[in-house]
């Protein structure tokens, strides 16, 4: 409240200044007849008070400026023509530099904050330019006067420009436009009217001056980038176009559209082609998941009207078919038709010695490539922290757990996170004895509340026993039993099992790489400090994928590939901005859980405004017939309008659902659009519509509906 009150009186005070200007017509003291038939008055006042006469004038240009009124052309004029180019010149662009910075200090505290909440995610990407070259885009505005300054000082006060900052550069950069009027001011008495000063000769230079800076970045970037490669020799020939580290998702990718332009390209992966995704990531992982669905299904036989079954998993069974699943996609991404599209695929470890080079390291030998540019796409590993007493444990992660043959048992799996909630549900289902440790007081922190909760009941209903806030300390083998000790409320916890499972996460991998003697920055969980279009400190180095970050999602991986392989081969015509602005993923418990742009909580941290509109599933006819009316669909809009800020679903198949707001939130179609598309009766996907709909009722004009109420009852 108390906030309220200043800006309301501080827009007060604007309003009534404003208003004696015009009422008192103050305007006709800042005119150049004025300042003309004034000016030996004025000289004869400065002769005698020459501090009182810089006090005054200082005063009076810097409100002038700050209250954007009218008049400061004139009163630059009158500096020259009062005290001369030099004291008129610093006198000025003091002044100047005050009074515009009051300006932009009044206009952000007025207007930045709401602005700021209610248009952030579409100013996301000019908030992040002005915090890297705000500066550069500042200066070059000054130094053309045919831009209002008055605007310049609004525009970039609603940006994250730093106070400091907008001084000293408005200071610098409107010297020269001041410097031609102080100078115009020494010969008043000669101009006609201010308009005179600005000839189209006169403008014609100033916007030259400002295209100066961009011609000169122009210029410096091809030193800078002598710069970089400084100490580097660079091959007068290259072997490849492109040499790509990696044959996961991102590299695959990178190398098919590479072969698609006819690049010569050569793909180096140290393992199995397909990375992670395919050997053990996403689709052993769902085809575990679909095993245990269909164990889960008939042991519910009876409530589909079925005689009672009672499933045992062959846990040997179960993980054959897993690999013939593999085997089947396998084709998908192996060398055979990687070769047959033009790509040179090697099999082995590659090291980058020089920006251009890259050594490879096989069964045959060592071999050295050039290539005019490399893209790193070396995925990532599951992230194991040096717990006590764990080089005691024969523990599994996500890539060795594949190989079991057998039930294991007691399993301790240690993580609440969409790998871990997977598995642990999946294991239970399929008869292990599941025991899901978290550290956290919930499990899934990066989806909402309510969304997390339906998982974790589904978890227990199926038998996994969810211990939360949690934290491994250590471990132990006790009497032949293996032992994992958490801290719970200041309490030690005693936890034995026959088999654990680390899945706390994963770190990108670049180790080997050579990436530190290039001195290309890597950060602390393992990512490569990568520039907006992907770029290392090395212009022709990239990376994509987990080992980019900042969403270590396949699907991700390839979306930057495209960025990645596009600008390596052609970023002398054109280079492109990787866009992150609709990534959506999703989370394959039963219920799934889905999820595309902001949620309650993550626009409640950014301080952006927005309604909830909600759906329960339990509500939808066919999911009532498939006997899983459980879920929602949240969307979050922006206050009173339709436009999507975020959707999350929880519920079956949510994350094929929510496939539709993704498209609606790339191509700017806000709820109408979804609520006006006809959706086939009885599938899942209704939900959109009526989730689309219940925003519609939400927002329905009452008003309206009271007369159109009023003219059928006269209608009766």
């Amino acid at each position: 409240m108390y906030r309220t009150t200043k800006k309301l009186m501080i827009v007060a005070a604007v309003v009534i200044a404003m208003a004696a200007y015009f009422f008192l017509d103050l305007g006709r003291y800042l005119s150049l007849a004025y300042l003309q038939q004034q000016l030996d008055i004025i000289h004869s006042f400065y002769a005698e008070n020459r501090l009182l006469s810089w006090l005054i004038f200082l005063v009076v240009y810097v409100v002038v400026t700050a209250l954007s009124i009218p008049g400061a052309a004139v009163m630059t004029l009158a500096g020259g023509a009062i005290f001369g180019f030099v004291t008129g010149l610093l006198l000025v662009s003091f002044a100047s530099a005050m009074g515009a910075t009051l300006a932009f200090l009044v206009a952000r505290y007025l207007l930045r904050d709401w602005v700021q909440q209610r248009f952030g995610d579409r100013l996301k990407t000019i908030n992040q330019g002005i915090e890297k070259d705000g500066a550069f885009y500042l200066f070059t505005l000054r130094l053309v006067p045919v831009f209002p300054f008055f605007l310049i000082n609004l525009v970039m006060a609603l940006t994250p420009l730093k106070t400091w900052t907008f001084y000293w550069v408005s200071q610098v950069g409107m010297l020269a436009g001041t410097a031609v009027y102080i100078n115009a001011g020494t010969q008043v008495a000669q101009l006609q009217s201010a308009g005179d000063i600005l000839s189209p000769g006169l403008i014609g230079a100033f916007v030259l001056l400002g295209l100066f800076p961009w011609i000169a970045r122009a210029l410096l970037a091809p030193l800078q980038r002598t710069k970089v490669y400084r100490g580097w020799k660079k091959p007068k020939h290259f072997d490849r176009n492109l040499i790509i580290i990696g044959a996961g998702s991102g590299g695959l990718v990178s190398a098919y559209i590479a072969a698609t332009v006819k690049a010569s390209v050569t793909l180096v992966e140290k393992d199995r082609m397909g990375g992670d995704c395919l050997n053990t990531g996403c689709v052993p992982s769902k085809a575990l998941i679909k095993s245990a669905q269909v164990a889960s299904i008939a042991s519910h036989s009876r409530d589909y009207g079925l005689m009672p079954l009672q499933p045992e998993a062959d846990f040997s069974a179960v993980m054959d078919r897993i690999q013939r699943v593999i085997k089947a996609i396998e084709p998908h991404d192996s060398i055979e038709r990687y070769r047959l599209l033009g790509v040179d695929c090697r099999e082995g470890s590659a090291r980058l010695v020089s920006p251009w080079a890259v050594e490879i390291t096989s069964n045959e030998g060592k071999q050295t490539l050039t290539a005019r540019n490399i893209i790193i796409a070396s995925g990532a590993a599951p992230l194991v922290p040096p717990f006590p007493g764990l080089e005691q444990i024969d523990y599994l992660t996500t890539e060795t757990l594949w190989k079991i043959r057998d039930n294991p048992g007691r399993l301790l799996i240690l993580g609440g996170g969409p790998i871990g909630c997977e598995l642990a549900q999946a294991f239970a289902r399929l008869g292990t004895s599941v025991t899901q440790v978290e550290m956290l007081p919930r499990i899934l922190p990066r989806e909402d509340d309510d969304a997390a909760k339906l998982v974790a009941d589904a978890l227990r209903q199926d038998g996994v026993e969810l211990l939360l806030g949690h934290k491994a300390d250590c471990f132990a083998v006790e009497g032949g039993d293996k032992i994992l000790y958490t801290q719970h409320q200041g309490e030690s916890v005693r936890l034995v099992f026959d088999q654990i499972l680390i899945a706390i996460g994963r770190r990108a991998n670049t180790d080997g790489l050579g990436l530190k003697a290039l001195g290309i920055t890597i950060h602390k969980n393992g990512t490569i400090a990568l520039n907006d279009f992907l770029q290392t400190r090395f212009p022709n180095i990239y990376a994509v994928g987990d080992v980019a970050g900042p969403f270590q999602f396949t699907h991700t991986a390839a979306h930057q590939a495209w960025y990645a392989a596009v600008n390596a081969l052609f970023s002398r015509f054109k280079k492109f901005r990787v866009d992150y602005s609709v990534i959506p993923w999703a989370t394959f418990t039963s219920p799934e859980v889905a999820r595309v742009g902001l949620n309650e909580q993550d626009a409640t941290e950014q301080g952006v405004e927005f309604e909830v509109t909600r759906y329960s599933i339990d509500d939808l006819d066919r999911a009532i017939t498939d006997g899983c009316a459980e879920g929602f669909v949240k969307v979050l809009t922006r206050p009173g309008s339709d436009r999507i800020l975020g959707v999350t679903i929880v519920g079956n198949h949510a994350g094929d659902l929510i496939a539709e707001y993704v498209l609606a939130m790339k191509h700017g179609l806000g709820l109408n659009k979804i609520l006006g598309t006809i959706h086939i009766y009885p599938t899942l996907v209704e939900a959109n519509k009526f989730a689309a709909g219940e925003w519609k009722k939400a927002h329905a004009p009452q008003g309206l509906l009271k007369l159109v109420e009023r003219y059928h009852r006269c209608q009766r």
